[in-house]
């Protein structure tokens, strides 16, 4: 299911479904620099009941998560639904909305845009396996509350995507990318975030050809604790509860994406990550791969060196350095897009809109 495209004058909901930092005071300058770029986009904003309840409540209150995401599917008046920021446990609400009927149905009769990105991963495997077409890209947070005076242009050129209807868009890599901030309170604003020019531009690491396929993906931590459960202990029964993961079958046709968060696993444990993945048969099963560039570049040879070793023994192609994930700039990926990678002249192509037009 495809949701509409954006327009003017749309409402879009904000969720708090991991962290709950939105609703701290330390936070209200972000809070009011990202309600200031949605109206310049012709948007209004609308947070949901408990969004801005801070991290205390959020962190203990899970079923009032996943309240505000089914109160914005249920208006009508919403179009489009933005996650503040990730976190680290939102595997939490699952049960709240797969044991409700009313939500299923409605996800399924009025698609929405949903925008997420980390954590938010467990949200985008939910809402997909209930037939919904989501986006891994921009969170309210860390990209429409940019401190600096204006967006990330990168960033900002692929949200817009979600006010057009294009039948083939290519992604490009950015010809910068940005160090992460070090100071995101108030005395920040205004300033620019350290900028470096791209060396690398996207790198085919592993096979070669062209393969096309349907996007699926996220964060790897949260992909790997959705299969191991060890951060909480009980993730991956409730993925095995609610059948969220695909099947073995299911991934055959897809262009796996993935990408390091801000923790910035070791090489050593993003291997243990990948070699978890490739035991369950799912490396060697898709299409292919695309990896997001590591935040700051850290480990970047060391990550690209843990990816060729993995794959050295199968056949899969994996491109390397996409700008989606932690590290800004951001693009979307939409999930279930069809999608054409040329891993020998390192291009990537949705072969299909992102939205429906209106």
């Amino acid at each position: 299911m495809k949701p509409e495209m954006l327009k003017k004058g749309d409402k879009v909901a904000i969720v708090s479904l991991s962290s709950g930092i939105l609703g701290e005071p330390s936070t209200k300058h972000e809070l009011n620099i990202g309600i200031k770029r949605l109206k310049e986009f012709g948007l209004i904003p609308v947070f949901m009941p408990n969004s801005l309840k801070g991290v205390e409540f959020i962190k203990n209150n899970p079923e009032a998560r996943a309240d505000d995401l089914k109160e914005a599917f249920k208006n009508d008046e919403i179009r489009a639904i933005i996650c503040a920021i990730g976190g680290d446990d939102t595997y939490k609400t699952i049960p709240y909305f797969m044991e409700d009927k009313e939500f299923i149905d409605i996800v399924k009769k009025c698609p929405k845009i949903f925008l997420g990105f980390s954590d938010s991963t467990n949200n985008h495997f939910m809402l997909n396996r209930l037939g919904l077409n989501t986006f891994y890209g921009q969170a309210f947070i860390t990209d429409l509350a940019e401190l600096d005076n204006n967006m990330l242009p990168y960033t900002k050129e692929n949200f817009e995507k979600l006010f057009k209807d294009e039948k083939e868009y290519e992604i490009k890599s950015s010809p910068v990318w940005y160090m992460e901030r070090e100071d995101f309170s108030e005395k920040a604003v205004g300033t620019p975030r350290i900028i470096n020019k791209e060396r690398h531009g996207f790198e085919t690491i592993n096979g070669n050809g062209i393969k096309t396929g349907a996007l699926y993906g996220g964060c790897i931590e949260s992909i790997y604790d959705s299969y191991i459960g060890k951060r909480y202990g009980e993730e991956n029964k409730i993925y095995e509860k609610y059948g969220i993961h695909l099947t073995e079958d299911e991934w055959k046709d897809k262009i796996l994406f993935l990408e390091t968060s801000e923790e910035k696993p070791t090489p050593e444990k993003l291997e243990i990550m990948l070699l978890e993945l490739k035991k369950r048969n799912i490396l060697n099963q898709v299409k292919g791969v695309l990896v997001g560039k590591p935040m700051d570049e850290t480990y970047y040879e060391e990550y690209k060196e843990i990816y060729k070793k993995v794959f050295s023994d199968i056949d899969t192609p994996v491109l390397y350095n996409l700008n989606f994930g932690h590290a800004t700039p951001r693009c979307i990926l939409p999930y279930s897009a069809l999608t054409t990678v040329d891993f020998d002249n390192k291009k990537v192509f949705i072969k299909e809109s992102y939205v429906k037009s209106r």
